[in-house]
């Protein structure tokens, strides 16, 4: 099982995500992506979901037109791990 992120493992960590936000309610990261269209947004969400089947590690996510609104959030930790950090992190890169 994935452990649920300590108060100070979030304190150090989540400034180091750019632009993602704490969701209390989910007790997850959120983050909403622009693009200049519909086919922008939707080549990056494949790009994400490709990384996220071989991470074994699924978001909860949105499209609207040009916007992806992404949540991650660790079923199995009932809460924010180490494993939404890192795939926050590999999004990113993507980004």
């Amino acid at each position: 099982m994935t452990a649920k992120l300590t108060e100070a493992e979030r304190a150090e960590l989540l400034p180091t995500l750019d632009g993602w936000k704490h969701d209390a309610a989910r007790d997850g990261i959120a983050k909403r992506f622009t693009f200049d269209d519909f086919v922008g947004a939707f080549g990056f969400m494949t790009r994400v979901a490709l990384l996220a089947e071989k991470a074994d590690h699924h978001p909860e996510w949105s499209n609207v037109y040009n916007k992806v609104d992404i949540l991650l959030t660790t079923h199995d930790a009932d809460g924010l791990s180490m494993r939404d950090i890192e795939l926050a992190r590999a999004i990113e890169k993507l980004a």
